[in-house]
């Protein structure tokens, strides 16, 4: 048979049916640190948009500083993950996972021990540095330690602890915000992450090998220019306007610092991010599918805690309880989401699921001021229904497209691009509130539910794109 150059990399891991690429003792308890680091990283980056609003009050900030709480996490984040893969050439997988968790604890404490913007500013940073360096060493592990007929079903199991945090975080940071103060949702993320050093002080074993490569400084300055200035550029749209020289300038200088970083890296002998691996169809398919489902989820989960409080006039803890049931099936179905590649690929779950998601989308951009909370809850359960469904499934099949030694590099760009899209998602709904906001006349509520659809308008359209890269997929042939 015939195989395309886009799926070689899908069968060379298939013909591995012996056993995983590195052999370690205890597979599962290797993973437990880093999933639990993962998941207090996506517990931060989802559970404190539902504070936003108790924090903008406590810190006397407006929506446009406030958001930088979310966009500066991600932005560092965007800034380490592209090192990641170099980090892990010249470390250890117990040294880079020990640090990062380290990392974190000391940021949550910072953020927790602050009393002005700034200072919860900072350690909010700090945290992104622990969590660009978790992430992508996380699913490449997988793909190097789990044998090929059980990745699938693997990287279920990570998407549900991780898409847990979105599932619980909601309702616990509107239950603390309820009775305590907002420095707590901080200071519980920190007995998690003590549990995960635990772990990786105790079982964690190294994966790869340390062969210390050449280090490319003038790459590493051009990868953090490009991401900032795209991030910096969106975050101040809400504030200068999309057509402002801030804004602009930012932009433009983000852009083509990343075409010279992207050059540079492709004729590099030893580059620190292999942008070759986009020759693979099914992984750039996979993981522009993986960027926009994280575009829609972070875009809408800012939103939706935003307009639950601000349109509907109904309390933190409350909001946090509305949105507790569509995050519990989005966990449930992320495990789902998961197997179901293992048994027929990822074409079929994705189609249904994007489908899924324009449905939630298009059902929350019918709300009002008056909507029931029954009919909010449905549609944020539609859509954590779909966004689960095409993401785990296209994560997958990216990652499985390559050959086990470009894991690494595959997982780095992924989880690179999944957060740069994530903050600039986050800034662009963002400023589309706040221009609906001010654009519109009638009371408080009516202004900031006609603002929150502005941003619904955006999620729809990632939700139309994400539509038609669902159908570019192609299946190898066992699994048509």
């Amino acid at each position: 048979m015939h195989i395309k150059e886009e799926e070689s990399g899908y069968y060379m891991e298939k013909i591995r049916k012996n056993g995983p690429l590195i052999s370690v003792h205890h597979p599962k308890l290797a993973m437990v640190s880093m999933l639990l680091g993962a998941f207090v990283g996506m517990f931060s980056e989802t559970s404190l948009k539902i504070a936003l609003p108790t924090l903008m009050q406590a810190l006397q900030v407006n929506t446009g500083t406030i958001q930088w709480l979310v966009t500066g996490y991600m932005l560092v984040i965007g800034i380490v993950l592209p090192l990641s893969s170099l980090i892990n050439r010249w470390f250890t997988t117990r040294q880079v996972i020990i640090f990062a968790l380290s990392d974190f604890i000391i940021g949550a404490a910072i953020s927790a021990l602050g009393s002005s913007f700034a200072v919860v500013l900072v350690g909010r940073m700090i945290q992104g540095i622990g969590t660009g360096l978790i992430l992508p060493l996380m699913f490449a592990v997988v793909m190097q330690i789990f044998p090929p007929q059980k990745i699938g079903a693997v990287m279920g199991m990570c998407a549900l602890v991780i898409m847990f945090a979105p599932a619980v975080g909601p309702t616990l940071t509107g239950l603390i915000l309820g009775k305590l103060s907002w420095n707590w949702i901080f200071w519980l993320f920190i007995p998690f992450l003590a549990i995960a050093l635990l772990f990786a002080i105790a079982s964690l074993e190294n994966v790869g090998n340390v062969t210390r490569p050449h280090v490319d400084g003038l790459s590493i300055v051009e990868s953090a220019i490009g991401c900032s200035g795209l991030v910096i550029g969106a975050s101040l749209s809400s504030r200068f306007g999309w057509l402002s020289v801030p804004v602009i300038t930012a932009l433009a200088t983000g852009v083509v610092v990343l075409a010279f970083y992207a050059h540079r890296q492709l004729h590099l002998a030893e580059p620190i991010l292999n942008l070759r691996i986009f020759k693979h169809r099914a992984f750039t398919i996979g993981t522009g599918l993986v960027m926009l489902d994280f575009g829609i989820i972070l875009s809408s989960m800012y939103l939706l805690p935003m307009y639950i409080q601000n349109g509907l006039l109904l309390p933190v803890a409350m909001a946090g309880m509305i949105m507790l049931p569509g995050g519990v099936v989005n966990a449930i179905t992320s495990a789902v989401a998961g197997r179901l590649y293992d048994n027929v690929g990822a074409k079929r779950p994705a189609l249904v699921g994007v489908v899924l998601a324009l449905v939630g989308v298009l059902m929350l951009l019918t709300t009002s001021t008056r909507t029931t909370v029954a009919f909010v809850i449905a549609a944020h359960i539609i859509l954590m229904i779909g966004c689960p469904l095409f993401m785990a499934p296209s994560q997958t099949s990216a990652l499985n497209a390559l050959p086990g030694i470009l894991s690494n590099d595959g997982s780095t760009i992924l989880n690179t691009m999944q957060q740069v899209v994530g903050a600039v998602a986050t800034a662009v709904a963002t400023s589309l509130l706040e221009l609906g906001r001010r654009g519109t006349a009638g009371t408080a509520a009516a202004r900031f539910t006609t603002g929150a659809h502005y941003g619904f308008y955006f999620t729809l359209i990632l939700a139309i794109i994400a539509f038609v890269f669902v159908l570019m997929i192609r299946e190898p042939e066992n699994q048509k």
